[in-house]
């Protein structure tokens, strides 16, 4: 089992990659697998605000390209560059359905670290109540 602060240090690395010139806004997440295995994901701007991507999708979006369905936890961290330091994250309402899609959301952790020692732990189920899933769509 990975431990959080591993997977906090990989969501300030993948922030590292973020193209984000029209925000200055940049955000790395790391995804952590049920098999153990982490993916990585940076939001990624466009000129066209509306097609830009989020950091938290990028990560499972690479994951499930890759077969990956079961998953764990994500560690998200973002600030812009002007900001002297990083504060609490917390994924938009779009990353939040992304995750209702694949994650329990009695299980799934969201961290959101501002340091490697310094993170708060949330349920999906709590950032993300009454969520809209599959199993809405068979009632």
């Amino acid at each position: 089992m990975i431990h959080i602060e591993q997977l906090i240090k990989k969501a300030f690395e993948a922030r590292e990659k973020a193209y984000a010139p029209y925000s200055d806004f940049k955000v790395g997440a790391a995804l952590l697998c049920k098999d153990g295995s982490i993916y990585g994901g940076c939001n990624i701007e466009n000129a066209s605000y509306g097609v830009c991507n989020c950091a938290e999708r990028t990560a499972f979006f690479r994951a499930v390209y890759e077969g990956k369905r079961e998953f764990q936890a994500i560690a998200i961290v973002g600030k812009s560059e002007s900001a002297e330091e990083f504060d609490y994250c917390a994924p938009c309402g779009v990353c939040r359905q992304v995750m209702a899609e694949f994650c329990d959301p009695d299980e799934f952790q969201i961290i959101l670290p501002r340091s490697l020692t310094d993170y708060k732990v949330y349920t999906l189920g709590q950032i993300l109540p009454l969520c809209f899933t599959g199993k809405d769509m068979k009632k």
